[in-house]
């Protein structure tokens, strides 16, 4: 058994994605609430994020893994190898001048930003880029308005930089519901952040310093300067240097064509997982997780595990957190279901009130008859947690009444559940 790598041993979300990125949005969220409850009895007149020893202590996470990942490949017999895989064969790889033949072959590449193809876009600073950083930048625009430039944005604003945010689309944040993104927004512009909608960057310039972008809107070209432009608009598969027509394997725009057991529909000697098969979840690290379990077992059992219908929730860790789990109001709409919708404002809650936060809300939906959760929506403070007991009862198929008579600890944001249902 062999495993190739052209970077680090670890993957995305050890190294470059979400944990180092939790770390940035913790210091974040601490700085923020210090100034919420300034005028509540807390006093933090010197509280400020120092981005270089915040990069120090990130890096406390992300530098052993490496080492300590090969270490394990190492321990379990798994010989390790260091380049860019490449096909030459149904089951053949090639890694530099080693040439690697395998009775299956498993490709879990992850994904990598989308090509935006316009003038200047090696100009363009990657999400992987950005948390490597030693020094954070004084004006820094970010290009989309999906995950990364969102909790970015809130962390960047938060340490001080100034902060422009341009989404081509009438609505950031397309996968959740628009009036919880509404109110984030509003959250994200009165914090300083220039977001701007219905503008797209058709290019980026490079005359010395700063960097100019220049963006097409409703009301004409427009022009922003910056230190540093930051690509937030989309990720894709990682799967174009792999020359897989040399293996025979079909793939699609999402990534590697598979079937329910995540095998390829067009080599039978290869699988594929997470953002690297085309399989209709959402591209998270949970999802990563699942799938690996499902091609692991089928690998050594052969095919009888197939991917299920799970609820998956998926969270922006801004500051407060926007997250959901399960059917969004309009696709339920659309499969005529039928259902009724409890949703609120909660900043006046006392969840919300005793941390000085009033930007929450939800939204839950409870099918008629059955009452199934189809699908929950948060936003607020602990709101990716509380998601996670949503995703449990879509998921096990616990019905809104079992919840709203389980006896949650109080006062916690779990107990404020009962009260959405």
């Amino acid at each position: 058994m062999a495993v190739v790598d052209s970077r680090p041993f670890g993957g995305t979300c050890a190294l470059r994605g979400c944990d180092p990125k939790k770390v940035l949005v913790g210091a974040a969220a601490l700085i923020d609430w210090i100034r919420r409850m300034e005028s509540k009895g807390v006093r933090g007149d010197n509280a400020r994020i120092e981005w270089p020893e915040l990069m120090r202590f990130k890096r406390t996470f992300t530098d052993p893994v490496s080492k300590q990942r090969e270490k394990s490949f190492a321990e379990a017999g798994i010989e390790t190898f260091h380049g860019s895989a490449r096909f030459t064969g149904p089951t053949n790889v090639q890694v530099g001048e080693d040439v690697l033949e395998g009775r299956h072959v498993l490709i879990t590449t992850g994904a990598k930003p989308q090509k935006l193809n316009i003038p200047g876009e090696e100009h363009l600073t990657t999400s992987e880029q950005f948390l490597e950083l030693d020094s954070l930048p004084r004006r820094i625009v970010f290009v989309g308005g999906g995950y990364i430039s969102f909790e970015f944005a809130h962390i960047s604003v938060r340490c001080g930089a100034k902060v422009t945010l341009l989404h081509r689309g009438e609505r950031p944040l397309e996968r959740f519901e628009p009036d919880l993104v509404e109110q984030l927004v509003q959250r994200t512009r009165e914090l300083g952040v220039d977001v701007q909608l219905q503008t797209q960057v058709k290019a980026v310039n490079e005359n010395g310093n700063p960097l100019a972008v220049y963006a097409s809107t409703k009301g004409g070209n427009r022009e922003f300067e910056a230190d540093m432009v930051v690509h937030g608009a989309g990720r894709v598969a990682d799967i174009d240097d792999l020359n897989l027509s040399a293996a025979g394997v079909k793939s699609e725009q999402r990534g590697v064509a598979v079937n329910e057991y995540l095998q390829s529909i067009s080599n039978p000697a290869l699988y594929a997982a997470g953002d690297a098969a085309s399989t209709g979840l959402p591209p998270l690290t949970p999802v990563a997780v699942y799938d690996g379990s499902i091609v692991v077992s089928n690998l050594l059992e052969g095919n009888h595990k197939k991917i299920g219908h799970i609820a998956v929730p998926t969270v922006v860790f801004t500051v407060p957190p926007l997250a959901s789990v399960g059917l969004s109001e309009g696709t339920a709409r659309k499969q005529g279901l039928r259902f009724r919708v409890h949703r609120e404002k909660t900043g006046s809650w006392y969840s919300s009130r005793r941390v000085a936060e009033n930007c929450a809300g939800f939204k839950v939906l409870v099918e008629e008859g059955s009452g199934r959760v189809l699908g929950a929506h948060v936003l607020g403070p602990e709101a990716d947690e509380l998601i996670n007991v949503f995703a449990l009862a879509i998921q096990s198929g616990v019905t809104a009444e079992t919840l709203k008579q389980t006896i949650f600890a109080y006062p916690t944001h779990g107990s404020d559940l009962t009260y959405m249902l």
